[in-house]
């Protein structure tokens, strides 16, 4: 890789075991960083490390249940110690659910994903910030469109993206003398194998993913959008053009969005197409 944006540039990603973390971390070895792996599977984050090493930068593997606030301390400070301080900290841990909310047979999993994506990412931060603050560091949440829009049969991930979001809006202002800058990447449907573990009306795995193929970004041009959005420093990445018109006809035509949302989500269901 020709880039060397993050060369000595000290990084904890969190939720690196598969997807877009373990892309990402990738990449930013790739491009020179010093990264701490994080996910609760060891030995999918040895996975990562070791093609972290491949693509020419450091890799170090340190498990953790970001659910746990104790399990999130232990990590950053770990991770501080590994790698001799803190300049970026991704938050990526994710979960999704695919139903529909009167068709939900156990609230427990709504609990846990608030847990996963919302406060997984609160516990991160407010471990990493006083390091982050001594280097004038970046905070980088992996969020989604579905943070700035409804949309159907997810009502448990939007909800815990739109908290993730507005942590974020609110964190930044208050760190905005600090030198720490805050950024939130909403991607659209990527191709990862997210929507295979996806919790259905039951709260157990999914197994497949209903989301045709056609409509989905590579994770290859996915992570480079996000390396070169963390590069300059930016404060949000909405990725495609819908994210961003549906921001705006959101607020001017609310109705339109709905019905769009609903378009796009045409298909999606707890049980397997039969095509």
């Amino acid at each position: 890789m020709s880039q060397h944006r993050f060369q000595g540039r000290r990084i904890l990603v969190t939720g690196a075991s598969s997807g877009i973390g373990r892309a990402l971390a990738v990449r930013l070895a790739g491009e020179g960083a010093s990264v701490v792996v994080s996910a609760r599977s060891v030995a999918e984050l040895e996975i990562t490390a070791a093609l972290c090493r491949e693509a020419g930068g450091k890799g170090w593997v340190l498990p953790a249940d970001v659910t746990r606030e104790e399990d999130c301390r232990r990590l950053v400070a770990s991770a501080v110690s590994a790698l001799g301080g803190l300049d970026i900290l991704v938050n990526n841990a994710g979960l999704t659910m695919l139903a529909r909310f009167d068709e939900v047979k156990d609230l427990s999993a709504y609990e846990r994903i608030m847990q996963v994506n919302y406060l997984g990412a609160v516990h991160c931060t407010h471990a990493a910030l006083p390091h982050l603050k001594a280097s004038r560091g970046q905070i980088v949440a992996i969020s989604s469109l579905s943070g700035l829009v409804g949309v159907p049969t997810r009502t448990a991930y939007v909800a815990s993206k739109h908290a993730l979001q507005g942590f974020c809006d609110a964190l930044r202002v208050e760190l905005a003398q600090s030198g720490v800058s805050v950024l939130v990447v909403s991607p659209g449907f990527i191709k990862t194998d997210m929507r295979r573990s996806a919790l259905g009306p039951d709260g157990q795995p999914l197994g497949f993913d209903p989301r045709p193929e056609r409509r989905t970004m590579t994770l290859e041009r996915c992570v480079a959008l996000i390396a070169g959005a963390m590069a300059h420093r930016r404060r949000e990445l909405v990725m495609t053009l819908q994210g961003k018109l549906a921001r705006w006809m959101q607020i001017l035509w609310p109705g339109l969005v709905d019905r769009l949302a609903a378009r796009a989500t045409r298909g999606d269901a707890s049980h397997p197409r039969k095509d």
